[in-house]
């Protein structure tokens, strides 16, 4: 926006007449100017703006002052200001103010601060309808019952309030409306007052959506309860057979990210695992690196490694609870079953619930933080020099560093264990031994068995069995011909059901099977079953299963025919629309077919059609066909060629050649 010297000169003494006019001259003076120059007023703003040198603002003169002092005798003082105020008429309220900021050496602004701090407001008096709402408590669970069936996986809510309403309404199970006082008809309420209910009844969505609240989690003594994790190291992975990297090496952001897997794919051996582990009642925190991933075996490792003695460092044992996620590394055959035999009850959380371990998973950051950080400048050669690096680096955290709950070191915490509560590890080499089998999950088939080890065990004694359910079975200790399957109890715990095995005859049916044409017993009914005939009786309005049957048979409506899913389109508005004029279409003017081209023969199939027709085929005949059509006989020419190769055999010589006739 480049502008010439005359008319920078010109909108300088626009800009001056503008700023020496009085009060309510400016419009005048921005009005013909814009005429006078051609230009609109958003133009010569702009343009002026650009010219116009501004004097710099002046900066308070309580800028970066702290306010001063409160005395009982100031806020006194202050309390009468503000009577004197309160009961100074109108255009009277600022001299008192200016006066007792003089008085009080303060800022008027300052001061105005001081009287809201101490002034005494009369409470807002509540409107006589607060806290009322239209809709009642039903139809806010309905309504609310169908925003929540809309929700995706994700979270996202497909259905809209206001067209969760529309339907309802139009099925005529809410009205959603309120009373109008003056005309005394039912108004439908809005979206906005129907989300408003919702809130009030505590029903909305965003409010059913919410966490449940947290319960605190407390342990009776150290090794009650530990917490373990794992987490992929980010920052670092340790080259061991590359001569280039020997060492730890830093990921760079450059070399490793999401668009050069290959790079990743490169190291993905040499990544390096952490497991924490935590004890939950001191706080004290063991490291343990492991290269690989997070599997069943690396935890295994990692959790010996924990609960053996380790020289000066006395966090050591055998907990009786050990907390983690539902990892499959965590909650495979190889672990759970090392911790059945060193009677460590596992506790995993349930999904998406991390804040109950929480402990462990703000340990991990304190390692990443306190500990890893500082790799960057120490060498590590090996996964070994690692591991002794963490060790030292945990003893040092557990000693020194004071927990904010206890008040007390994590050691010193730690060793308020008794004799009786410290479980003493076996060796390493025993605890590895106890990795065994866990039980299987298998299938329910529809004859109420599952398989297991190349055998069929019977499970219908097993209470809620259905089929198609999964079921964990192991060996049965006891008993060679049945099996167990592991179900929880009501209080958590484990609980075994006996199950014996399919025996089968010498022909190989079982020998529990019905004999055809003797036998007609059947299952008894599963709790599917059970709720398979409810809900069928429920659809067709029925109390009985035969009348569910009949309704069926007589192809009856489901729900009675209450529920129209096409309501909504019957009781929307009738719309009516113009007609619009619109142009003829001209006429189109009529074209001639166009017929194929005739195929054409070779001589071979011309001379193959030509003797179907009757005609005598010679050497002569052939080469005359092909002095005539050189590049194949048309179809349409066959008839033709016939009759002109029959009337040339029957010309002759009359009178010694002396003139030809046509026979």
């Amino acid at each position: 926006m480049s502008c010439s010297p005359a008319l920078t000169e010109r909108l300088v003494q626009i800009a001056q007449e503008a700023a020496s006019a009085e009060r309510g001259r400016k419009e005048a003076i921005y009005a013909a100017a814009a005429a006078q120059l051609g230009m609109s007023r958003g133009t010569l703003f702009r343009k002026l703006k650009a010219v116009t040198v501004r004097p710099e603002r002046k900066r308070r003169c309580d800028a970066g002052k702290a306010p001063p002092a409160s005395t009982p005798a100031m806020n006194e003082r202050l309390v009468e200001v503000a009577k004197a105020a309160a009961a100074a008429g109108q255009g009277q309220k600022s001299a008192i103010y200016e006066a007792a900021a003089a008085e009080l050496g303060m800022t008027t602004r300052w001061l105005m601060k001081k009287l809201a701090a101490v002034a005494v407001r009369p409470q807002r008096r509540q409107r006589s309808d607060a806290g009322e709402v239209a809709l009642p408590v039903q139809e806010a669970e309905l309504i609310s019952a169908m925003l929540m069936e809309s929700l995706r996986k994700n979270g996202k809510r497909l259905m809209a309030i206001g067209q969760a309403v529309e339907i309802l309404r139009a099925n005529g199970l809410v009205k959603a409306a309120r009373v109008d006082a003056e005309t005394g008809e039912l108004v439908p309420l809005s979206d906005n007052a129907v989300s408003h209910a919702l809130r009030v009844h505590s029903l909305h969505p965003d409010q059913l959506l919410r966490p449940a609240p947290a319960v605190e989690l407390r342990s009776l003594h150290p090794n009650h309860v530990w917490q373990v994790d794992a987490s992929l190291c980010v920052l670092y992975y340790l080259a061991t057979h590359n001569p280039r990297e020997t060492g730890l090496q830093v990921m760079r952001q450059a070399e490793f990210y999401k668009n050069k897997p290959a790079n990743l794919k490169r190291i993905e051996n040499d990544r390096v695992w952490r497991y924490v582990v935590t004890d939950h009642n001191s706080g004290a925190v063991f490291v343990h690196y492991v290269f690989g991933a997070e599997s069943g075996i690396n935890l295994a490792e990692a959790f010996i490694a924990a609960i053996q003695p380790r020289g000066s460092d006395p966090f050591h044992g055998v907990p009786y609870i050990l907390m983690m996620d539902m990892g499959s590394a965590n909650t495979s055959g190889l672990f759970t079953n090392l911790m059945r035999r060193l009677q460590v009850k596992p506790l995993a959380h349930a999904p998406e619930n991390a804040r109950a371990t929480g402990q462990v998973e703000n340990a991990q950051n304190l390692v990443e933080c306190s500990f890893e950080s500082g790799l960057r400048l120490q060498p590590v050669s090996s996964l070994d020099e690692l591991n002794d690096m963490s060790r030292r680096w945990a003893g040092w955290f557990n000693a020194n560093k004071v927990h904010t709950r206890h008040g007390r070191t994590r050691f010193e915490q730690w060793l308020t264990i008794s004799e009786g509560q410290l479980r003493q590890a076996p060796p390493p080499a025993l605890c590895r031994e106890l990795l065994t089998h866990t039980p299987e999950r298998r299938k329910v088939n529809d004859k109420l068995r599952v398989s297991f080890r190349g055998r069929e065990f019977d499970v219908r004694a097993v209470p809620s069995v259905m089929v198609g359910e999964w079921l964990n079975v192991t060996f049965n200790p006891y008993a060679t011909d049945a099996a167990c399957i592991v179900d929880t109890a009501e209080d958590g715990s484990e609980l075994l059901h006996s199950v014996p095995v399919v025996a089968r005859d010498d022909a190989g049916f079982a020998e529990t099977a019905n004999v055809i044409g003797e036998d007609y017993r059947r299952h008894a009914d599963t709790l599917a079953d059970t709720n398979r005939k409810a809900v069928d009786m429920l659809a067709m309005d029925a109390t009985t299963l035969e009348q569910a049957a009949a309704a069926r048979k007589a192809k009856a409506v489901p729900f009675g025919g209450r529920v129209d899913p096409y309501k909504v389109i019957e009781q929307a508005p009738q719309r009516t629309f113009m007609p619009r004029r619109g142009t003829d279409l001209p006429s189109v003017a009529s074209v001639q077919p166009i017929e194929a081209p005739p195929a054409v023969l070779t001589r071979f199939e011309a001379a193959a059609e030509l003797a179907r027709r009757g005609v005598a085929m010679s050497p002569e005949r052939n080469a005359q066909v092909r002095a005539w059509f050189p590049d194949g006989v048309p179809e349409n020419e066959l008839d033709d060629l016939a009759r002109r190769l029959t009337v040339r055999a029957g010309l002759r010589v009359v009178a010694g050649g002396a003139g030809a006739a046509n026979e």
